[in-house]
């Protein structure tokens, strides 16, 4: 197989999706690891989709060191985990590079990232219920993966939302679920297992954002028809003046915020305190968030009904 040729003129900033979306920690240390490490990958032609199964083995192996009660271990663990992020950041990367974006890719992105935390839960759990806590651990971890799901489904939805309004983002990071039902019953288990089944947990993921957004989602369809051809730049600027507050708080419901708060309770050696973090303060954030997101929404719908009905 032909060698990716990287143009020697690329700079991390033509890897971002949009630098207002992106985190302080993401733009000054995450993507400046990312990029040299797309840029290694690129050159051993490995796919985005390898790094992200790579980066998931390796945040797979944190949650397990994070079960050991030993600080040192915990470390250890931490390192991959954050190595395990700068993965996570290398492959979309990788894809913008060498101009391999898809849908495909961005499915396995997301399987990866709960994997990651699967294993995590799972460990940290394990790890409170050996240490003598109660039974109801499990139910309490349960409940934070459930919260951290649905947390992370919405803000990826309203950072796609804005890539695609405010940037000219793909269609493909909107596609509603309807789209994606269609297509989902034209694939045959016996004939395309695989893709089926990524099919299957983006159908299930783009639901779960929908539910959660119910005026974004209808905004977009609004949108749709109203602007049939091209968003006009009112409406971007309008769309980008009433988002871009939000993001600062959006990130917090992000890995990084995350990673730091769960290297703390490590630290402190109460790992059970991530499951209350998560379930309390991270599912605040959410309802304010969501409240102020579908205002927004409903706002930014009226006004472009009343474009298309005095066009």
């Amino acid at each position: 197989m032909p060698v990716q040729i990287i143009e020697p003129s690329t700079s991390p900033e033509a890897t971002y999706k949009a630098r207002e979306v992106e985190g302080i920690l993401d733009l000054y240390f995450y993507r400046k690891i990312g990029f040299c490490l797309a840029q290694f990958f690129a050159r051993l032609n490995v796919t985005p989709a390898g790094v992200s199964l790579f980066g998931a083995l390796c945040g797979v192996i944190a949650g397990h060191l994070y079960f050991y009660r030993n600080l040192g271990t915990n470390i250890i663990g931490m390192a991959l985990h954050v190595f395990a992020n700068a993965l996570d950041n290398a492959d979309g990367q990788l894809a913008r590079l060498t101009r391999r974006e898809s849908r495909e890719g961005r499915v396995i992105d997301s399987l990866a990232d709960h994997l990651i935390f699967l294993s995590i839960y799972l460990h940290l759990a394990l790890r409170c219920s050996i240490e003598g806590a109660s039974p109801l651990v499990w139910l309490l971890a349960v409940t934070a993966g459930i919260s951290h799901g649905l947390q992370g489904a919405a803000a990826d939805y309203y950072r796609t939302t804005y890539l695609y309004f405010v940037k000219g983002g793909l269609p493909v990071d909107l596609d509603s679920s309807m789209i994606l039902r269609s297509s989902y019953r034209k694939l045959r288990w016996r004939d395309q297992p695989w893709p089926k089944f990524l099919l299957a947990l983006y159908l299930n993921f783009t639901r779960q954002q929908e539910m959660l957004s119910p005026r974004l989602n209808r905004l977009r369809e609004v949108s749709n028809r109203s602007f049939p051809h091209q968003i006009p730049e009112w409406f971007r600027t309008r769309y980008r003046i009433s988002a871009r507050p939000m993001f600062k708080l959006w990130g917090l419901l992000m890995t990084n915020t995350r990673v730091l708060v769960l290297f703390i309770f490590l630290f402190l050696g109460q790992p059970i305190w991530y499951f209350w973090f998560e379930l309390t303060v991270l599912n605040l954030l959410l309802v304010y968030l969501i409240v102020r997101q579908e205002n927004m929404a409903e706002s930014l719908e009226e006004a472009a009904g009343t474009w298309q009905t005095s066009a």
